[in-house]
């Protein structure tokens, strides 16, 4: 399916346009990989530090 629309894209300016256009698709995949990314991380709870867990649970020392 991403073949049928990705690989009738019909290139004129020869080999440097087939290049320019593989940049510009690398870099919009990249693009959209961090901001995947970053949600990801920022979707998973933090662990808590042991020390700081322990001085929380005996009160403030």
């Amino acid at each position: 399916m991403l073949r049928n629309l990705l690989g009738f894209l019909h290139l004129k300016g020869g080999v440097a346009d087939a290049l320019l256009n593989r940049a510009a698709m690398m870099l919009t995949v990249g693009g959209m990989a961090d901001p995947v990314y970053q949600l990801a991380i920022a979707s998973l709870p933090k662990k808590q530090n042991c020390l700081q867990s322990s001085q929380q649970s005996l009160g403030s020392v």
